[in-house]
């Protein structure tokens, strides 16, 4: 998976108008659609102040949170509606693959999803182990640059604001609830207990005086941290416990919050960027489970006696033979595998990033998580990360391993998203930063697929883990559509997922509680996948011996992260230039 949308955003005022004042005379003016997005970056990177951070950005400032209020969200949402008015009244560039055509269909599905989406009302139920301002937040307090006086002196201001920012969340929930909107309660009780794991003397929230050699840094962020960021985790771990948790819906569908019907097609809609019903996601779901398990029972009878395809997948996580001794034995088995992956992404690809990517495991208070990348710099200098999860070794199957190796770093986000920090300007920014998820994680899921036409499943046993992987992503088109549009239980969704997935039994309990509470990301993987694997088969078809792999695979990740039918547009024009010769 990729990180939140809050970790997909960004550009700086500062170096936007560093930008701007580089121009010279001679400079031909921006055009329309040029001038509106730079509008719309500048004033986004002060409403989402972590993307300097995020992306160390030169000239970024790290001195801020974002307005995390409903009326900052309502200031917000009319700025949206004024920039998505503007637009309407520039015609659409039409040459595709172009600059300002890029530019163009970014910042439309950029607008219009926000605008579609605003029915959800997330911001009044995000509580969830999942979904909750503390599964992401404390990631930046990990990468806070402290080299300078300066710096340092913006990172106290950000940590001065974080119990505001904290504050505000439990006056959004409370609001909710006034209005009848809460997380299912599955998804909240763990939530205390990962809030209060940020408290103490290995506190994330440390990190930064840990890490710093200025003693009067260090204690003045020690200070704030024990004055003001600890109560305030106390505080929302307390109103979760003692007021939410009692107040939170036992059901598990978002229709069962007001205007819900209508939030889930628009969630499908904003995440896959094309418009799917629920019950043609389901039977999707179930055509790709079928074919998938086909796939699996082959393998089974050609290199583990046969038998049945739910018992293997559940041996896998069971049988010592399969599974890990220790929580050191999971990280170092991945950080092993990355590099044979590296070296094989030249077969691939011919631009490469220059980006390196790490290995870690998940700190503390996100254990839960299911295996996650986080970007690496704009300029390449900082590598990315993929957080991996090693608890509970002994239910950990080897087998799936490198299948998310490959899925978080090499060819998947790692590479994609890095290539797009790097485009430099060949791009508007917007290319650079914005996220989809029908893309991003369709892409993520078709290069586990990838690196097995490398080689890179070297063992039957890893080739099981591949198959599982992605049956694990088609049963989610199965068990997401059944729980926010078909009445499923949890039960039923966790026994779905055991009989059709090799995942451990752990990280399907985590899975489901995931998609419960952030309906219709789910849908993305498969559905991205199969339109980039049509898209492909499209140009070997009609290209021929004059298809190259490199060569598409170049043009599919070298625009930023486009939305599906920008993208179906562009290899269409691509495989038109390969027939002429280009």
């Amino acid at each position: 998976m990729k990180t939140s949308t809050i970790l997909t955003r960004g550009f700086t005022a500062g170096v936007f108008t560093l930008a701007l004042a580089a121009c010279t005379e001679t400079t031909p003016p921006p055009s329309p659609i040029e001038q509106l997005a730079d509008e719309y970056l500048e004033a986004w990177m002060e409403e989402d102040a972590l993307m300097g951070t995020y992306y160390a950005i030169e000239g970024a400032r790290h001195d801020k949170l974002s307005d995390n209020s409903l009326a900052g969200l309502a200031a917000w949402q009319k700025k949206e509606d004024a920039w998505l008015a503007r637009l309407k009244g520039i015609p659409a560039p039409r040459e595709i693959g172009s600059r300002d055509w890029v530019t163009y269909g970014l910042l439309k599905e950029q607008l219009e999803s926000a605008v579609s989406t605003r029915i959800c009302r997330d911001e009044l139920w995000a509580a969830s182990t999942t979904t909750s301002w503390h599964t992401w937040i404390p990631f930046v307090f990990d990468i806070q640059p402290l080299e300078t006086p300066e710096l340092r002196t913006q990172a106290l201001t950000r940590f001065a604001a974080m119990d505001t920012y904290i504050d505000n969340e439990i006056d959004n929930l409370r609001e909710g609830l006034r209005l009848g909107y809460s997380a299912p309660r599955v998804t909240v009780e763990a939530v205390p207990a990962q809030v209060r794991s940020l408290i103490g003397p290995d506190s994330i929230f440390l990190g930064p005086a840990q890490r710093s050699d200025d003693a009067a840094f260090s204690e003045a962020a020690e200070q704030i941290y024990n004055e003001e960021i600890a109560p305030a985790l106390n505080r929302f771990a307390d109103f979760i416990e003692n007021e939410y948790l009692n107040k939170a819906r036992d059901t598990l569908a978002v229709s069962d919050n007001p205007d819900g019907e209508a939030c889930y097609p628009a969630l499908v809609r904003g995440f896959v960027t094309v418009g799917v019903p629920a019950e043609e996601i389901h039977a999707v779901g179930l055509d790709q489970v079928a074919k998938i398990r086909e796939e699996i029972q082959v393998t089974l009878h050609e290199h583990f006696g046969g038998g049945d395809v739910s018992e293997f997948l559940r041996r896998v996580n069971e049988d010592p033979a399969f599974t890990f001794d220790t929580e050191e034995a999971v990280l170092q088995y991945s950080t092993d595998a990355l590099d044979a992956v590296k070296a094989a992404m030249p077969k691939a690809f011919g631009v490469l990033p220059k980006a390196d990517v790490l290995v870690k495991p998940y700190p503390e208070f996100a254990k839960s998580g299911s295996g996650e990348y986080h970007s690496s710099s704009e300029d390449g200098t900082r590598p990315g990360i993929f957080y991996i999860a090693v608890a509970d070794p002994t239910g950990r199957s080897i087998s799936n391993q490198l299948a998310t190796l490959h899925h978080e770093t090499f060819p998947g986000h790692h590479l994609q998203g890095a290539i797009a920090l790097e485009l430099g300007d060949q791009q508007h920014p917007l290319a650079r930063y914005l996220w989809n998820s029908g893309y991003g994680e369709g892409w993520a899921l078709y290069s586990e697929r990838l690196a097995d036409e490398l080689g890179l499943y070297p063992t039957p046993l890893d080739r099981i883990g591949l198959y599982s992987d992605q049956i694990a992503r088609a049963s989610r088109l199965v068990m997401d559509s059944g729980l926010h549009t078909l009445g499923w239980t949890r039960q039923q969704t966790v026994d779905y997922m055991m009989a059709n997935s090799g995942w451990a039994p752990v990280d399907i309990q985590n899975e489901i509680d995931r998609y419960i509470s952030w309906p219709a990301q789910a849908t993305s993987y498969m559905l991205g996948m199969i339109e980039i694997r049509r898209l492909r088969t499209l140009a070997e078809e009609t290209l021929g011996d004059n298809f190259d792999l490199r060569s598409f695979h170049d043009r599919v990740v070298g625009m930023g992260s486009i939305t599906l039918p920008m993208l179906e547009e562009s290899i269409e024009v691509w495989i038109a230039e390969q027939q002429d010769g280009g």
